[in-house]
């Protein structure tokens, strides 16, 4: 994204999916970059930075589903805090392609993909900003 298109308010995009994940991350517009490189994410609309280059909202789609993105605002009650106790899970039909990708663009192997008790093919990896992407590829059909 051109810092031109970073600073041009887009119009309203609904989200897609039932429950849409909204992080609050240290610097959203490099989140978002990243998120491109790693996991072929699609921005659709984001606010222009502030003063101190922070944004209030950037909607991407990753793999067909919303994902948004904020900055701190801690003035506002917002402040920013490691992210904990939760992890995005991405379904996936060609799990080695997509964690390739990730792990090239800067994410970090916290548990390597293999196949798990259930069948399924099951890794996760952390992104730079320190959320927990969960990938899953579904157990082949016999």
């Amino acid at each position: 994204m051109s810092e031109t298109e970073a600073t041009q308010p887009g119009p309203a995009v609904p989200p897609k999916g039932g429950v849409v994940a909204y992080l609050t991350v240290d610097g959203a517009l490099r989140a978002a970059a990243f998120y491109q490189k790693a996991f072929d994410a699609e921005i659709l609309a984001s606010v222009p930075p502030d003063e101190k280059g922070r944004t209030m909202h950037v909607h991407l789609a990753v793999n067909g589903t919303s994902v948004m993105l904020s900055d701190a605002f801690p003035e506002y009650g917002h402040p920013l805090k490691a992210p904990q106790a939760f992890s995005l899970l991405l379904p996936v039909d060609d799990i080695a392609a997509w964690w390739d990708r990730a792990v090239a663009a800067g994410a970090e192997v916290v548990t390597p993909y293999q196949e798990m008790f259930w069948g399924d093919v099951y890794g996760q990896l952390r992104d730079p900003f320190g959320v927990i992407w969960a990938m899953n590829q579904p157990k082949r059909a016999a």
